[in-house]
């Protein structure tokens, strides 16, 4: 075990959005910045960007890290940027409102084209169909969860033909 993976969490954290040179094995060297760190096996995640603002994503495995010098902090902006690179296209902050009113609309969609569809959480902001599958806000097909994967797969189809619908 290297000095890097004998690290804690909490030391790995310190390096998060700030840029860095990562020192590996056989004298390789990348520079980027640190987007997280895998606390199982100290594997680094370095983010750079290109000309036009395009965000690439690099991996520097935990065993072969030797040497990590921070070469400049990350600065608020940097900090969004990072932040970005990860999150889903359409993430946007919804007001509660906004939620409200899109998992109305989804849910009368939903019992429109006869799919038994309820509420549920102490907010009720979750929907359920039919006890098996929910939905959580903002209420597309990536927050629909269930076990089944067939009722999964129908369900996300029939979401994403409504916001499809909705544009």
């Amino acid at each position: 075990m290297n000095d890097w993976q004998r690290k804690s969490p909490l030391d790995w954290e310190t390096y998060v959005n700030k840029l860095v040179k990562v020192v590996a094995v056989e004298k390789h060297e990348y520079e980027g910045w640190v987007l997280t760190v895998d606390p199982v096996t100290a594997t680094i995640v370095l983010a750079t960007f290109t000309e036009n603002e395009k965000a690439f994503i690099s991996f520097v495995m935990g065993h072969a890290v030797q040497e990590v010098e921070i070469l400049q902090e990350g600065d608020s902006d940097m900090e969004q940027r990072l932040a970005h690179i990860l999150a889903p296209e359409e993430s946007q902050a919804y007001s509660p409102e906004e939620l409200e009113k899109r998992k109305n609309a989804l849910k009368t969609w939903l019992e429109t084209n006869h799919v038994p569809v309820g509420e549920q959480g102490e907010l009720g902001r979750t929907l359920s169909v039919a006890g098996v599958l929910t939905i959580e806000p903002p209420y597309g097909p990536e927050q629909c969860s269930s076990c089944n994967e067939i009722i999964l797969s129908r369900v996300q189809g029939l979401v994403q033909g409504y916001l499809d619908r909705q544009h």
